[in-house]
């Protein structure tokens, strides 16, 4: 699921041997397709960087659409899209025109197959949340059982521990999105894109896909 940010161009897979190939999850699925919701688990990854394109792509052209960025600027995080993935497709939300948000998937779509791999990893995404929560969370835990029992002790130790926590957090998290919770579409085609409310009947656009073998 995906502060106002820019979309970072560098390389985020920056050694050869981490870089994604375009059958890495077709043959992890040869391999490993008897457990059970593992070919789930797959899709859920490449749809989530899907989601996060999406999301870039529609700001980049929110931003030329109004001219608020210049022509060698990043592009600008809109923070009034949002989006939740699912193994099925993911939930955009957020005022969108339907034509807009179809072309907005396909060339998402194209440009994380051709090399584009730093739109799949996107600032607002829960994985930073999470990441950042269990980080604070443990180098606090662990700073109070280190330090002596007095009060002051504790009291700098935890506001220590919490600030550092809050500076690494954020390259953790992209960390965990760029090798763990998200995965490169390879295998994805887009099926259907619809209007419709999510489980808590917040209205969203609903964009479907399906799954198809790298040759």
């Amino acid at each position: 699921m995906t502060n106002a940010a820019s979309a970072n161009p560098e390389n985020y897979w920056e050694f050869d041997f981490l870089q994604p190939q375009p059958t890495q999850d077709t043959d992890l699925l040869q391999q490993l397709g008897l457990i059970p919701g593992f070919k789930e688990l797959l899709m859920l990854r490449q749809v989530h960087a899907l989601e996060h394109a999406t999301v870039w792509v529609l700001s980049e052209n929110a931003n030329a659409d109004s001219q608020q960025t210049s022509e060698n600027s990043p592009p600008l995080d809109n923070e009034n899209l949002g989006g939740l993935s699912t193994d099925q497709g993911f939930y955009l939300y957020g005022q969108v025109n339907k034509i807009n948000l179809q072309q907005a998937v396909r060339v998402a779509l194209q440009r994380l197959k051709t090399g584009e791999w730093n739109l799949a990893v996107h600032p607002r995404c829960g994985t930073n949340l999470s990441v950042a929560m269990v980080l604070t969370a443990g180098m606090v835990l662990g700073t109070s059982l280190l330090l002596p029992r007095d009060p002051f002790g504790q009291l700098i130790g935890v506001g220590l521990a919490a600030t550092t926590a809050f500076q690494i957090a954020p390259d953790l998290g992209n960390l965990a999105q760029k090798y763990i919770t998200t995965s490169i579409p390879f295998n994805l085609a887009v099926a259907d894109i619809s209007a419709t409310t999510d489980i808590w009947g917040r209205a969203a656009h609903f964009v479907g896909v399906h799954w198809r073998d790298s040759q």
